[in-house]
């Protein structure tokens, strides 16, 4: 069965891997685990426990592996990082200084 995952951590293809995910598995590319909250469907920061599963039991490292029964794997678990004020700053910087 066809499916269209990533690693959450690196943004790396997961079409090597069968569903259901073990808990084992990890990310060929970072190794990071990935039957971890932060590649849930259930996930969500805004939340409390960041988890809309109301009966999930707490889980306290949300990037580390656990036997949660309600892990579903999300798609688009991958966000990139919000580099642009770094870029701003970076600019900031050279202009202040002169680039190199």
């Amino acid at each position: 069965m066809k499916h269209h995952l990533v690693c959450w951590k690196c943004g790396a293809d997961l079409e090597h891997l069968s569903l259901p995910l073990s808990r084992r598995d990890e990310c060929a590319k970072c190794r990071a685990e990935l039957h971890v909250c932060r590649m849930c469907v259930d996930y969500d920061p805004s939340v409390a426990k960041h988890c809309r599963e109301p009966t999930a039991e707490e889980v306290s490292d949300k990037t580390r592996a656990n036997f949660c029964d309600f892990f579903v794997p999300r798609p688009a678990a991958y966000v990139a990082p919000d580099t642009s004020a770094a870029a701003r700053a970076q600019l900031e910087l050279e202009k202040l200084f002169g680039k190199k």
